[in-house]
């Protein structure tokens, strides 16, 4: 019996839950109805079929319990289904066998945000980017940082936050020049707007853009929405300024959406270490793909450079 997508071959059994990518009823050409769906786990995406006209499609996103055996179809795998039932959160025993997950649990990463947030002395700069984690509120705990690209997973945002405050506090110790809560704050809030750019199921999976994150974005939603948080809070005029600075130059460059490059020290270190994060998330997706001594695939994100593994001492020697 396969245990994932990958695994199934023709003929064989498979029981299990799948997240539900797409379901529609469809009417064949006999005039039969049945339910026509595209299945997924975390190794990849299936089309099924279940020849009973009488079962409602399980709603796009939802997980459901499935019985079903491989079939080929025009030389690809088909599942097909003798029983599907939509699946209480309980009963699902590990999420990140359906999507990607970050590697922490979402709890624990939003506590450690919110205590950096909270730890930040200035009071004002502290208030304003607290209101911003309270307007953002649970939907961190599940929300991906991109559709496709860097830490698209659900709790992406909060594992791409928190991987930064980190790396913050490192360059911090070693360059005590720079203003370490006002980094801090706008790694916080650098990518907060994303809530607002992306359309996102509670999976972590975005099915679109929104129509603010088409027409605007999310570094111009996150300028207006420090704005009018610090209005609300009372915040200095300067530390509202600095902050929409850091969020309007953290991808450093017009051609990657912003429209100043950083103008002070931590606007320039927010840019480096949010590329330096994207980039060996990137990386590291890759070589996880890659066989020890071998290549990875092209990375479109990396201008689409291959990355060598190297063989550690516990996988063995290249041959």
């Amino acid at each position: 019996m396969a245990n994932t997508i990958a695994q199934l071959h023709k003929d064989e059994r498979f029981e299990g839950y799948l997240l539900v990518r797409a379901a529609e009823q469809r009417t064949a050409s006999n005039g039969k109805c049945y339910l026509d769906m595209t299945l997924g786990d975390r190794t990849g995406t299936i089309n099924a079929k279940m020849w009973d006209g009488t079962v409602a499609p399980p709603p796009q996103g939802s997980v459901v319990a499935v019985r079903g055996t491989g079939n080929e179809f025009m030389g690809r795998m088909q599942l097909r289904v003798e029983r599907v039932k939509v699946a209480q959160p309980q009963e699902v025993p590990d999420m990140s066998l359906l999507v990607p997950c970050a590697p922490e649990p979402p709890q624990a990463m939003l506590r450690e945000v919110r205590a950096a947030a909270e730890a930040i002395a200035d009071a004002d700069l502290r208030a304003l980017v607290c209101a911003l984690l309270d307007q953002a509120g649970e939907r961190l705990l599940t929300f991906p940082a991109a559709k496709q690209m860097h830490h698209a997973e659900r709790g992406g945002l909060l594992h791409h936050v928190t991987s930064m405050l980190r790396c913050a506090r490192a360059l911090a110790s070693v360059y005590p020049f720079l203003d370490g809560d006002l980094l801090a704050a706008g790694v916080i809030v650098h990518d907060l707007a994303k809530l607002s750019e992306m359309d996102a199921d509670g999976l972590g999976v975005v099915s679109d853009y929104t129509t603010q994150g088409k027409l605007l974005g999310h570094i111009v939603r996150g300028v207006v929405d420090i704005e009018q948080a610090g209005a609300r809070v009372g915040a200095r005029a300067q530390v509202v300024l600095l902050l929409q600075h850091m969020v309007l130059s953290h991808h450093g460059i017009p051609e990657f959406g912003s429209p100043v490059p950083p103008k002070f020290p931590e606007a320039e270190v927010l840019n480096a270490i949010d590329t330096l994060d994207a980039r060996l998330f990137e990386i590291q997706e890759a070589l996880a793909r890659t066989s020890p001594g071998g290549f990875s695939e092209k990375v479109w994100g990396m201008e689409n450079r291959q990355f060598y593994r190297i063989p550690r001492a516990q996988e063995g020697e290249e041959g």
